[in-house]
């Protein structure tokens, strides 16, 4: 049995209390605790304490200043349980003060897993114009469940996905309008599978595109890679500087009808 025989504020945090016990063989510094745990405890001077009420109070004070640090965290922005987590180990705080922590933050809201899918669902699909698969991986690395993950994404409609998938083809085809239609499209369906679209929504997306006219965008390109190639084999002639040119700009992609054009109106271009 120890004896309280005093509680003094510490000097350099006024929340926090100095508890000095007498275990009978004099005043001796026993531990410390925040305004919280003091109250919640009720201590006080000449209050007796045995072992096992000593180790329930140092628990609780732990847990207590886990949750502290866990608010903390949250403090920023919203976080997963799993994000919680691994904040908490990162501290070296024990599992099973880290499960009382996380029960309390759950009880008290600050924890959600259900909310902060369908939020993190809303912003990266409607900011960041991303395709479920990849939102997908970033709640799982998140440690959100499937269940959850399943559930949060039903609000991201197909329709809303190709929306989003033809919006960043349309910003993406000023970066590429120097290529041919066919390196367009290849470039294009690389650039909406890393963003996470399934083949089924990105091959819609690149047939609405295709049916939109692209002639003038594509002599411009055949022309604007072909003035490239000419100044590359420009010191051929004849049949072998033809067959240079065609070979180029066939594996860029651009038909053998441009090819042709090209090479029948390149005298009259501005070429030197």
């Amino acid at each position: 049995m120890a004896v309280i025989t005093k509680i003094q504020v510490q000097k350099n945090n006024k929340e926090r209390y100095n508890i000095y016990i007498d275990k009978g063989s004099g005043e001796e510094y026993g531990f410390s605790v925040d305004g919280y745990t003091l109250v919640k405890y009720n201590l006080r001077k000449g209050m007796e304490v045995d072992t096992f009420e000593l180790s329930t109070i140092l628990f609780d004070e732990e847990v207590r200043k886990a949750y502290l640090q866990a608010i903390s965290y949250l403090s920023y922005q919203m976080r997963t349980k799993n994000e919680v987590e691994e904040q908490l180990r990162k501290k070296e705080i024990g599992q099973a003060i880290i499960n009382e922590v996380i029960a309390k933050l759950t009880e008290e809201a600050y924890i959600n897993d259900n909310e902060y899918a369908l939020a993190y669902v809303r912003t990266q699909s409607n900011v960041s114009l991303k395709g479920p698969q990849r939102i997908t991986r970033e709640l799982q690395e998140k440690g959100i469940s499937s269940s959850i993950i399943i559930n949060s994404l039903h609000e991201y409609t197909k329709d809303k996905q190709i929306t989003n998938a033809i919006t960043l083809c349309d910003k993406k085809k000023k970066t590429y309008r120097n290529v041919s239609a066919l390196q367009m499209r290849q470039k294009l369906e690389e650039m909406l599978l890393r963003k996470g679209y399934t083949r089924d929504v990105v091959s819609i997306c690149l047939e609405e595109l295709e049916e939109e006219p692209e002639t003038n965008a594509e002599w411009e390109a055949v022309l604007y890679q072909g003035q490239k190639y000419h100044q590359k084999y420009k010191k051929y002639s004849g049949w072998e500087y033809q067959t240079k040119i065609k070979g180029a700009l066939y594996r860029k992609g651009f038909s053998l009808e441009l090819i042709e054009r090209f090479l029948s109106e390149r005298e009259e271009l501005d070429f030197e």
